[in-house]
Formats: C-alpha cells, sequence, structure tokens
C-alpha cells in the first residue's frame, strides 16, 4: 500500500502575504490541492500533510479528506517527515514524499517515479532533474560508477559539488521501514541546524540499501513556488497545458496567449472560444458554442449552440440556442431556459427566464420568474427591493412589457398582458389586459420665452 507524506508546514516569507504559501492558486486551484491531485493520480492509499504555519486555515481549505500532522517547530525536512509516522496505518509499505509547493508535478511523473522505485526494488528513488543552472538546488553526488551517493544541500557543498547538475527535486519514493529507521540516525550538524531529509540518502547507502534517482524529462514540473513572479510563470504553465488539452479534444481557441480556462472547466466539442475570455471554476459548456471575445464565466453550465460575447456570468445556468451579450451581466441564481435571449446592457440576479423569451436591452431584473414567449422592452426594471425585503415579480407567458417600464414588485403580469411604454406597474395585471400607467401629458404652450423671463 502506498501513503503520500505533503510537507506543508513552512511560512512562505517570500510570497509576502498573509495566506499560507501552500494556498496560493494557480490555475483556479491552491499550490497543494494540485500536489494532492498529482498523488492521487498514483493511487496512494492516504495522505497525511504536515502543516505548521497557519495550520488551521490549511485545514479548513482542503478539509477532512486528508490526515494532518502537525510540525509545531519548522526544524527541517526530516523532523517534518517524522511527524507523520504516527498517522501512517499498518499496511503501507511505500511511502511518496511530496513538497507542497510544487504544483506543476504532474500524475503521470510520479507513475514513472513509483513505477522505477518498485521495478529495482530500492529502498528509496530520488526525482532529479538536469539543470543549466542547478542554484539553490541540493545536488545529486554519484560514485565513479554512476551510483547515488548522497543528496548535498547547497549550503553544505564544496565547490566541485555546486558544479553538479543534477540536483534534488525534493520528491521521493521510500520503502517505509528503510526510511523511518534512517531518520532515526540523521542529527542536525549543518550550517542550518536542521534534520535533513536529504541526509537518510548518505545512510542508505552506507548500510548498502539501494537509491536511485530518474530525471523528471520536463525540469519545470518540479519548479517551487517561492514568490509572486514564480507564481505567475506557474500560471503561465497551466494555461498552455489546459489550453492544449482542449484544443486537442476538439475545442477552437483562437488564440492560446490570451485566453484563460481553469483545469475544473469542462468544453464541449467544436466549441470555439474566443481572445480575452476567462473560464473558471465550475464551468461546463456544451458543444457548439461560441464564447468570448472578452467573456468571463465562472461556475457557469452552459448548453450546447449558444452564444456568449462580452458577458460576465457568475453562478449561471444557460440553456442551449441561446444568445447573450454583449454587455451582458448574470448574477448568481439566474436560470435561462433554452433559446433565450439577453442583450446588451441587461443585468439578471436570482431569476429565471422560460424559452423563447427575450429581454434585448438596457434592463434589471431581479427577483423575477419569466415564462415562455415574454418580451421585455429596453429599460425595463424590476424595482425588488424596499429597503429592507426583496419581493418577486412574475411575468407569465406570452406577456409584452413596453419599454421604460418600473415593475414594482411583488407584481404579477398576466398570460398574454401588454404594459404600455413608460409605466410604472404597482398592481397584478389580468392575463390579455392592456396596463397603461402613466400621467396624461400637458403641454404648456410659449414656455421657452417664459422661461427666459
Amino acid at each position: 500500500m502506498i501513503a503520500s507524506i505533503v510537507l506543508a508546514a513552512g511560512k512562505g516569507t517570500r510570497m509576502k502575504s498573509k495566506i499560507p504559501k501552500v494556498l496560493h492558486k494557480v490555475s483556479g486551484k491552491s499550490l497543494i490541492w494540485h500536489v494532492c491531485q498529482a498523488a492521487s493520480y498514483i493511487g496512494v492509499e492516504e495522505s497525511i500533510l504536515v502543516v505548521g504555519h497557519q495550520a488551521e486555515e490549511v485545514k479548513g481549505e482542503l478539509g477532512d479528506k486528508y490526515k494532518y500532522a502537525l510540525q509545531e517547530k519548522q526544524l527541517g525536512t526530516g523532523h517534518a517527515v517524522i511527524q507523520a509516522e504516527p498517522y501512517l496505518s499498518k499496511g503501507i509499505d511505500t511511502i511518496v514524499v511530496l513538497c507542497g509547493d510544487t504544483p506543476l508535478l504532474t500524475g503521470l511523473t510520479l507513475q514513472k517515479l513509483l513505477k522505477h522505485h518498485q521495478e529495482t526494488k530500492a529502498s528509496a528513488t530520488i526525482l532529479s532533474a538536469i539543470l543549466s543552472d542547478p542554484s539553490n538546488y541540493g545536488r545529486i553526488v554519484r560514485n565513479a560508477r554512476g551510483q547515488v551517493k548522497m543528496i548535498i544541500e547547497e549550503r553544505d557543498a564544496l565547490p566541485q559539488e555546486r558544479a553538479i547538475k543534477e540536483i534534488n527535486s525534493g520528491t521521493y519514493c521510500f520503502n517505509r521501514e528503510a526510511l523511518f529507521g534512517a531518520l532515526k540516525e540523521i542529527s542536525p550538524e549543518n550550517k542550518q541546524g536542521e534534520y535533513y531529509l536529504t541526509d537518510v540518502i548518505e545512510i542508505l547507502v552506507k548500510r548498502n540499501q539501494r537509491v536511485e534517482a530518474i530525471a523528471v524529462e520536463d525540469p519545470l514540473e518540479i519548479s517551487g513556488i517561492n514568490n509572486r513572479v514564480q507564481l505567475a510563470e506557474a500560471e503561465k504553465v497551466f494555461q498552455k497545458r489546459v489550453n492544449e488539452k482542449w484544443m486537442l479534444e476538439g475545442v477552437t481557441i483562437f488564440d492560446p496567449e490570451v485566453t484563460y480556462i481553469e483545469t475544473s472547466v469542462e468544453i464541449g466539442m467544436d466549441t470555439v472560444v474566443l481572445p480575452f475570455s476567462h473560464l473558471k471554476g465550475d464551468t461546463k459548456i456544451g458543444e457548439d458554442c461560441i464564447i468570448g471575445p472578452h467573456t468571463s464565466l465562472e461556475n457557469t453550465h452552459v448548453g450546447s449552440f449558444t452564444h456568449i460575447n462580452n458577458t460576465i456570468s457568475i453562478g449561471a445556468e444557460i440553456g442551449s440556442n441561446c444568445v447573450i451579450g454583449p454587455f451582458s451581466y448574470l448574477r448568481p441564481g439566474t436560470k435561462l431556459a433554452d433559446n433565450v435571449k439577453i442583450g446588451d446592457f441587461v443585468e439578471i440576479k436570482k431569476s429565471f427566464v422560460d424559452k423563447n423569451s427575450k429581454i434585448p436591452h438596457l434592463s434589471y431584473i431581479g427577483d423575477c420568474s419569466i415564462g415562455e414567449n415574454v418580451n421585455v422592452g429596453a429599460g425595463t426594471i424590476t424595482c425588488n427591493y424596499d429597503g429592507k425585503d426583496k419581493w418577486q415579480t412574475v411575468l407569465e407567458d406570452g406577456s409584452f412589457i413596453g419599454s421604460n417600464t418600473n415593475l414594482v414588485a411583488p407584481v404579477t403580469v398576466g398570460k398574454n398582458a401588454t404594459i404600455g411604454a413608460g409605466s410604472t406597474i404597482t398592481q397584478d395585471v389580468p392575463a390579455e389586459a392592456l396596463a397603461v400607467a402613466r400621467q396624461k401629458q400637458r403641454n404648456i404652450l410659449n414656455w421657452t420665452e417664459r422661461k427666459k423671463k
């Protein structure tokens, strides 16, 4: 059985943030979430997260899916792994150790690491990388036969050791018994005064136990995030990965460099995503849609054959064959059935719009239920808030709302009723009726001359 131990106790001072480093986000998810997802790809039976700085915030973000070991004092990576030992079940025989700030690491790479570890029957297998500039990383030191001898931290390394290009990524596979047996022998006799997990490698070698190292194919995967610059660089990598994934799945993305799609989004075949669109969270888009340009969809579900242009949508449901925008704003609780048109400068909140209805332009619709085949004219406002409570407006099937109408809720407009333009409706309108609620026009003659005097 396999377990993962994820090291996430550090403060991350270089982020200069009130948020724990591992909770900063790329592609809409926390750094540590991505690491845990990669571990789940190889079928770990349990995950122990070693937490310390702002531990409760980390627990609150990730929930009870994981076990948590507290490292009250950050005394090094070896000390951190020791804190996790009591939380491991008896049947666990293989341990994968991961850093909580390496979100670019993929499940496929971990699978290759684990396979190599199992096939070679090693006590420890290191995920290494070959870097042209290995600065700030521990070096993999090999003997004359090419076998791993030790890992030396840069601050403790001699000049000839610093010249080594193969570095330690901080990701390992261990035999459980070998790992915790060696951890009992490490000491803080180094420049940092810490218990290094890397010292375990030298101890295992001295015991004539097999230690392997396998280099990652893409060194970008092992990049740790220590500041906002590196966070932005990681975001770019995810952007490229996600966009390429969807293009290979049959989605057209006109300009991938200015299209932002988070990991959690789903998109159907033959949908087109135009530039400067941002698709976030639990967003699902059907087939043959056109999204964008300049569109932001967050936690929004969209049917097929829908066109959304220059629109912001948060927590909305949009049917098939709809036309939305430009410059529409769909707020949480908005539900649009099929064949609905929402035009320019229309804001909708917590409202349902049924099939074949349209709100073409310049309207606010809040706390409203709109039936089928309803036309809402330009400048219509649902007056749903009295300063204390929100009230419901109902527009039944086939009703026609003239331009510049105020619907003062609670109010119902009956089936096939018509509202005259410029009306302020404060009472229910019966089915088939015409409602006109506006003051009679007065023309004051010679007003211009009188005004001058």
